[in-house]
């Protein structure tokens, strides 16, 4: 193949004056190729030309068929070059060699290869949310800890929170949180197909989605989109934002004492992230200046904060006082037993509302299966069977401070073992209604007075409350200045009854007896 070089030397010799002939003998190509040469400035951008192939021609429809078969066959259930070799060999006595099938394969494939169309999004139209993971060392160890990621598709601003797990409830935290840290809502949120978001895929883009997360865009007013299956180039900016947050913040490996300082870490360098120059295919922009625009587009947050939460309604409060959430049992106060209530798992905690109304608060637990039971919901039980005291671990476990196991040991020691556990079980009750610090107070008092009863608890820690009612600003005055002034009143004088008694004109003294 004649290269340029070559060309303008030709070029230059029958510039000199030399024949064709001369040329041709010179540098060793036919006649007709020099006066290609001399008819041409530099030779043709490609030299490539059909070739017949004797061996593979026949086969050719065979392997096109082959390929289009594999079309509607599962990803990884499609034929490979070497495979379809060795289906040509063997059904079709195919007598060539593999590179010929190859270079029809590879070839094949090229001209079927999809291309795109650059896209351009407008301000304030698209978020587009994803989890990634990361390790991160903790003082207990290294753990691989999850992540959401929300990045708009106009400016590509970042938004990353590290959650404990990918639940529905995480989602829906994670977003409120994003919301709030950009301080509005798009018009859009695109996720790829979590079963925590999208429960069902059906036709095309349509999907069924988590009732939650439905709550959560018809509150915040956004439309829910998502990606085609297996499709995660749909939504590229937050697949970059899932890999710039695995290189450019946890390399090296982050080390932090719990979640909450990891993701004070993550919020710093979201914000950093914003002073950031990203070359794009129409040119280079800042994402704070783009930020502004989508900020600018999208729509205020809503006036009340949604609540993060799924929601189990009308779940069964069992004859422990507990109920079923996750894998776990939670317990409640006991006038809630054997009544149906409603469960609201957060990312963090779980309560249970009755009636409207929260009955008990619970910091949700992540390990299985486990009964997280507050002691202050069994003292009316406790009450009816004190005998649980030392056997039941909700009580046995009880971290309490040291004067309560005093006083317990001062009743038991005065009034006997079940006379003084009686007394004591009345002295927990009193934690119904008052805090511990202001019970602990009024134990501490009678033990350093010797006043070692019940009462004398009881009493104390009334007196107590009513101490610091009164000291509450605006607080009503002590009963004492409520009492009216004392009245002196004489007593009757009963002598005169028997004038009543007696006749008329009749002055003289009648006695009256009562038996």
């Amino acid at each position: 193949m004649l290269t340029v070089d070559d060309y303008g030397a030709i070029r230059r010799a029958r510039r000199d004056g030399m024949s064709i002939r001369q040329i041709s003998r010179q540098f060793g190509h036919t006649r007709k190729t020099i006066r290609h040469v001399l008819n041409h400035a530099e030779p043709p951008l490609s030299t490539t030309r059909d070739r017949k192939a004797p061996r593979l021609g026949p086969v050719e429809p065979i392997i096109d068929q082959i390929l289009a078969d594999d079309q509607a066959a599962p990803p990884k259930q499609r034929h490979t070059a070497a495979q379809i070799h060795r289906r040509l060999r063997d059904q079709h006595a195919y007598p060539g060699g593999y590179a010929q099938v190859q270079r029809y394969v590879l070839k094949h494939r090229r001209h079927h290869r999809e291309t795109f169309i650059p896209l351009g999004h407008l301000p304030g139209q698209r978020l587009e949310a994803d989890f990634g993971h990361i390790h991160v060392d903790f003082p207990d160890g290294r753990r691989l800890v999850p992540f959401l990621v929300t990045a708009w598709a106009y400016s590509n601003a970042p938004f990353a929170l590290a959650l404990p797990f990918e639940r529905t409830e995480a989602i829906l935290e994670g977003m409120v949180a994003a919301f709030e840290f950009f301080g509005g809502v798009p018009k859009e949120v695109w996720w790829d197909n979590p079963k925590t978001v999208a429960t069902l895929i059906l036709k095309g883009r349509e999907r069924q989605v988590h009732p939650r997360y439905a709550a959560l865009a018809s509150h915040h007013v956004f439309d829910p989109r998502f990606c085609m299956p297996a499709r995660g180039n749909e939504k590229p900016d937050a697949e970059s934002t899932v890999k710039a947050v695995q290189k450019r913040f946890a390399t090296p490996v982050p080390c932090v004492g719990d979640l909450d300082e990891l993701n004070k870490r993550l919020h710093h360098w979201c914000l950093t992230e914003r002073d950031r120059v990203v070359r794009s295919l129409v040119g280079p922009f800042t994402i704070k200046d783009r930020l502004a625009e989508d900020l600018a587009a999208a729509s205020p947050l809503p006036e009340r904060r949604f609540e993060s939460c799924v929601i189990h309604p009308a779940v069964g409060v069992d004859k422990y006082q507990s109920v079923a959430f996750d894998g776990n049992r939670y317990s409640v106060p006991r006038p809630f037993a054997f009544a149906m209530v409603t469960v609201k798992g957060f990312v963090d905690r779980v309560a249970i509302i009755s009636q409207g109304q929260v009955v008990a608060t619970h910091e949700r637990s992540l390990e299985k299966p486990m009964m997280i039971l507050n002691p202050l919901h069994y003292l009316a039980t406790l009450g009816r069977k004190p005998g649980s005291l030392d056997h039941a671990p909700v009580f046995r476990d009880w971290k309490l401070p040291a004067c309560f196991a005093e006083l317990r040991a001062r009743l038991e020691r005065q009034h006997g073992t079940g006379a003084g556990s009686r007394q004591y079980v009345r002295v927990l009750q009193l934690l119904a209604e008052h805090p511990l610090t202001r019970l602990g107070h009024a134990i501490e008092t009678c033990l350093s007075e010797q006043l070692e009863t019940a009462e004398a608890v009881i009493r104390r820690t009334k007196a107590l409350a009513a101490i610091e009612v009164a000291k509450r600003p605006g607080s009503p005055p002590p009963l004492e200045s409520l009492t009216p002034t004392q009245i002196d009143v004489p007593l009757p004088d009963l002598s005169r009854f028997n004038q009543l008694l007696g006749g008329p004109g009749d002055d003289s003294p009648i006695s009256v007896f009562f038996a």
